[in-house]
């Protein structure tokens, strides 16, 4: 039996997370880590990972990228495996990941579902048979509530694109700011927000008198929830690493 401590658990994900868990017979939540300590379901939520009165074996965090450092310095500590979800972390911080995963295992992908990680092989796929003949754009869409743009799955689809073309590509997010024609070695990323949009990704292929468009669109949070509690039972008996969701599927 898997023991998982929810990060987040007072938020939307968390609360799915939670909600996949308590279907599952291999693992348990036992306490949430959430800046708001109200009890909203059958565990125990404390302010900071300090103040946990029992080791699990994994973490799963769905809350910021200001827990970090807190969360880090514990599962060192303590020798914990972590499962981080959130999006939005600086190059700084992910480096400091990278390197407590030389010592604890972590599992670290921008987004937990399968479709979207399916989508990211086939677009690295179609990258390196289309070359430079065909221009590449991504469009992202979310719920007006999300914070960070663009989304940090889109820029996982983008640099899988450029992996795959030997990081030919440049980024440009936005175009209004000058006055030039496009360049073959540009990924153009654009951002949506509006409503109650889980997320939608397309990644256009667009090239002379045909267009190639690859998609994903998810229809609720639990999706994510159901990839997360999936990599937490896979990483929590791993050595340490740095693992995705290329290494479970």
């Amino acid at each position: 039996m898997t023991k998982i401590v929810i990060s987040g658990a007072n938020g939307k994900m968390g609360r799915a997370v939670a909600d996949v868990i308590s279907n599952r017979d291999d693992c348990e939540v036992i306490a949430g880590i959430d800046l708001n300590t109200v009890k909203l379901s059958d565990f125990t939520v404390y302010s900071s990972p300090s103040e946990l009165p029992e080791t699990p074996d994994v973490i799963v965090d769905f809350s910021h990228p200001s827990a970090l450092d807190g969360l880090l310095g514990y599962a060192l500590t303590n020798g914990v495996a972590l499962v981080l979800a959130s999006t939005g972390y600086t190059p700084e911080q992910t480096e400091k990941i990278r390197s407590a995963s030389l010592q604890i295992p972590v599992f670290f992908t921008a987004n937990m579902s399968l479709g979207i990680n399916l989508l990211r092989e086939l677009a690295k796929k179609a990258a390196s048979v289309l070359g430079d003949q065909f221009d590449v754009e991504i469009v992202e869409r979310h719920h007006n509530q999300k914070l960070d743009a663009p989304s940090g799955t889109a820029l996982m689809l983008a640099d899988s694109i450029n992996e795959a073309r030997d990081g030919c590509y440049n980024y440009v997010y936005d175009r209004h700011s000058y006055r030039r024609k496009r360049e073959h070695t540009e990924i153009g990323i654009h951002s949506v927000r509006g409503g109650t949009i889980v997320g939608d990704h397309e990644i256009i292929f667009a090239g002379r008198d045909e267009v190639i468009t690859l998609s994903h669109s998810a229809a609720s949070k639990e999706v994510f929830a159901v990839g997360a509690v999936n990599a937490a039972v896979f990483v929590s008996c791993k050595p340490a690493g740095l693992y995705s969701m290329s290494d479970m599927i």
